[in-house]
């Protein structure tokens, strides 16, 4: 399809042609290892699923699609687009990291990349004055996550992106909590926008996959030959199930941020909670960067119960009876978690607790099911406390 189409329907047509093989308006799940050539080397683009599959390969061209990029890279996990990503770099490199982020981002930041000698420097990111303090001639890659993880912090990406850009460092985007339809960090300047589709892209806990999109040729061929040499690729039925769920993305999202508002004060008006932390709110911190580079705020929430004690969260978790307590976000049904012991338990608690992530917090992901049975399922749990 030749006309750039707008994102609602992009979601359901970007990157996307009748397969020529039989008409199939989806794309087929094509469960192969290897393909037949005529001759050697004389083959239909395809030799080996490893290196290139159909299935995956529609899913590549919608999340370009989604995120106005010229390529897309599709992984096994978001953890293995990450880990790809910073293969690109030399013992030796530094990178800058926003300093609240996911626990897996700080375990693979700390524990695999810094023993082979790249420098990891955590940074607040809503401060562009700290971000630029860290530059020397040894930075290649600055990562950022926007809205962070589980702190809510919003960055501003074009200054970041500037920044970037006037010293010839990568910036790389974690852009999971917003999805394309709230924010697409490739359009404020960032270089590389990673996601964990696991989460709103596939939208509906059923898969485990990570999303790339760049405009870059050059950087498309560096990554593109690490994730074949490293292998760390999806299945087709994996693919298939992600570009199913990207479908319905635009109307997942505008649920999840309709939801996420109603919730986000429902907490903010209860005596029993200390804090809440969600973008939409006038005084939150960086609000009008969030309204100014995302569509809406979405539906991920994190809240303290008065006082913060840790024993209060651990019983409003146990208690809800709509929300379900488990690890991940993004799906349609509603999840709760406690990061300091679950999302977030790989960071030292010292480390965590500087940005935020104590014991008593609580995290959201607000799905899509009728909001007033979500509101009395809060208000029960939290009434126990």
């Amino acid at each position: 399809m030749d006309k750039k189409l707008r994102f609602n329907s992009a979601t359901i047509h970007g990157g996307q042609e009748p397969d020529k093989a039989y008409g199939s308006v989806m794309p087929p799940i094509y469960q192969t290892s290897t393909y037949a050539q005529k001759s050697p080397g004389d083959h239909q683009g395809y030799e080996y699923s490893r290196t290139h599959n159909p299935t995956r390969s529609a899913l590549e061209r919608s999340i370009a699609a989604l995120e106005n990029g010229k390529h897309g890279l599709a992984f096994a996990s978001g953890m293995a687009a990450m880990d790809t990503i910073v293969k690109m770099f030399d013992p030796g490199d530094e990178i800058i990291s926003v300093n609240d982020l996911y626990g897996g981002s700080y375990r693979i930041f700390t524990q695999i990349f810094e023993k082979y000698g790249l420098k990891i420097h955590f940074v607040d990111m809503q401060n562009i004055d700290a971000v630029a303090a860290q530059i020397n001639k040894k930075t290649k890659l600055i990562w950022v996550e926007t809205p962070t993880n589980p702190m809510m912090n919003v960055v501003d990406i074009k200054p970041i992106a500037s920044l970037g850009k006037a010293h010839d460092i990568i910036v790389a985007v974690d852009n999971t909590f917003a999805s394309p339809y709230l924010q697409q960090p490739l359009e404020l300047g960032a270089d590389i926008v990673m996601h964990s589709a696991t989460k709103y892209l596939a939208g509906h806990s059923d898969t485990v996959l990570g999303l790339v999109a760049v405009n870059d040729d050059a950087l498309h061929e560096k990554l593109a030959f690490i994730q074949n040499s490293s292998g760390a690729v999806p299945g087709p039925m994996d693919c298939f199930l992600t570009l199913r769920g990207i479908k319905t993305l635009h109307i997942r999202m505008q649920r999840h941020s309709e939801n996420g508002a109603a919730i986000a004060t429902f907490l903010k008006e209860n005596p029993k909670i200390e804090k809440v932390y969600w973008p939409g709110f006038s005084d939150h911190p960086n609000h009008k960067v969030a309204k100014a580079q995302m569509k809406s705020f979405g539906g991920m929430i994190s809240f303290l119960p008065k006082g913060g004690d840790n024993a209060k969260a651990i019983k409003i978790v146990e208690s809800l009876k709509v929300f379900t307590l488990a690890e991940s976000l993004g799906g349609v049904e509603s999840l709760a978690g406690h990061p300091a012991s679950m999302t977030h338990a790989s960071i030292p608690k010292e480390v965590r607790e500087k940005s935020g992530v104590v014991d008593g917090l609580i995290r959201l992901s607000v799905g899509i099911e009728d909001v007033q049975d979500l509101i009395e399922d809060l208000d029960q749990a939290i009434n126990l406390i």
